[in-house]
């Protein structure tokens, strides 16, 4: 079928529904500058203001014990292993505490497939820092998590949901998406849930009235057309929400990191992702969804200057300072930014900061709130 790039930017503009095969047509021949102009003017319909959203809060893990196996990853040991884990109530306490003085009122508390944690261990964790913080804000676990506590408990996504939920989970992140296509994801996450699977729990989540975010890593094995239908998909789910939820509140894609892993040595799969295919990406995000409001720029992954020219490709937040982050960093994402420093590099580009929480509504900046002390081994952002 023959296309025409300024049609299908058209149909974009209207707020149409780009099919698989227009999106790989537009990603694979419309100009840089096309797709951004695009992505931009899509941007200001949705998020009309000169503003830039950011959030103060710690990416923490419960355990680094996990069963999965991916080959991404670096950050996860086997059971028994010297270096495996469980994150204890009083090192919770410190971690939740120094968030607070930072400024944050959420965790971003992921980890690993533990083969012994089920439904009642979360079920009693987010009770237990709920009780003891009750203004904390828990933005918790992922699809694959909530998959495998769900086969553990021989039970529904939705009865797992429900219990986490009336334990304390605020929000479910986007975590372990990669590529939503099982060709990929059985050659690089062969342990975690199918596509289809992650795509159901997140239809269940928003039945619940569960907000929940959206990611893609990319840049590895998967060919463009798994790029386009990961993001339809996305688009699919978040169309069938009940009309009382919000569903998916944002669209994070990242490129994969590559250092030292099992994927780069057995696969040869490499991160080759340059700035401009990443600018790209984000320009096609928001031209492929038109149906969720806010696409994210990694500046983790891709550095502060990439991540600025992105707010100007269809891009209207910028993420978290993430005080700590132990999984991306271990293979080889290695940018920092402090409070000061991601409201600067919003600034420096032309819009004004404003420090949201996770449902993505505006916080007022606290007063004399302290700053994050850097790992100087990294680049830092500031």
């Amino acid at each position: 079928m023959e296309y025409s790039i300024n049609d299908l930017l058209q149909k974009a503009l209207n707020f149409e529904f780009l099919t698989v095969e227009e999106g790989v047509f537009l990603f694979e021949n419309a100009a840089t500058a096309e797709l951004m102009y695009v992505g931009h003017a899509l941007r200001m319909i949705q998020k009309p203001k000169k503003e830039v959203t950011w959030i103060i809060d710690r990416n923490s893990n419960t355990t680094n014990v996990c069963v999965a196996n991916c080959k991404f990853c670096n950050f996860y040991r086997r059971l028994g292993h010297d270096e495996a884990y469980i994150t204890t109530i009083e090192e919770y306490k410190q971690k939740i505490e120094e968030t607070f003085e930072y400024g944050g009122e959420q965790l971003l508390l992921q980890g690993g497939h533990h083969p012994d944690l089920g439904l009642k261990f979360y079920v009693d964790l987010f009770k237990e820092l709920k009780n003891l913080y009750p203004n904390l804000k828990l933005h918790a676990l992922g699809p694959p998590e909530i998959a495998h506590i769900t086969k553990l408990e021989q039970s529904t996504h939705t009865e797992v949901l429900q219990a986490l939920k009336n334990a304390g989970l605020d929000s479910l992140p986007g975590a372990g998406a990669e590529i939503l296509n099982d060709r990929v994801r059985r050659l690089i996450s062969k342990g975690k849930c199918g596509a289809q699977e992650w795509l159901d729990i997140m239809r269940a989540a928003h039945q619940l009235n569960i907000t929940t975010s959206a990611t893609m890593m990319f840049g590895h094995i998967e060919t463009n057309v798994e790029r386009m239908q990961h993001l339809v998909d996305i688009r699919q789910v978040q169309s069938e929400k009940p009309d009382h939820a919000k569903g998916f509140l944002a669209f994070i894609p990242w490129p994969f990191m590559d250092e030292d892993t099992i994927l780069k040595k057995i696969k040869r799969a490499r991160n080759t992702v340059t700035s401009d295919e990443y600018i790209r990406m984000i320009a096609m995000s928001r031209i492929m969804l038109p149906n969720i409001k806010n696409i994210q720029a990694s500046w983790l992954t891709v550095g502060k200057k990439t991540a600025q020219i992105c707010l100007f490709a269809g891009a209207n937040d910028f993420g978290s300072i993430m005080i700590e982050e132990n999984v991306v960093s271990v293979a080889g994402a290695a940018f920092r930014f402090t409070a000061q420093g991601i409201q600067d590099a919003i600034s420096e580009v032309g819009f004004t900061p404003r420090l949201r929480d996770q449902q993505y509504e505006y916080r007022e900046l606290p007063t004399n709130i302290k700053q994050q002390k850097l790992d100087y081994a990294t680049m830092i952002i500031d």
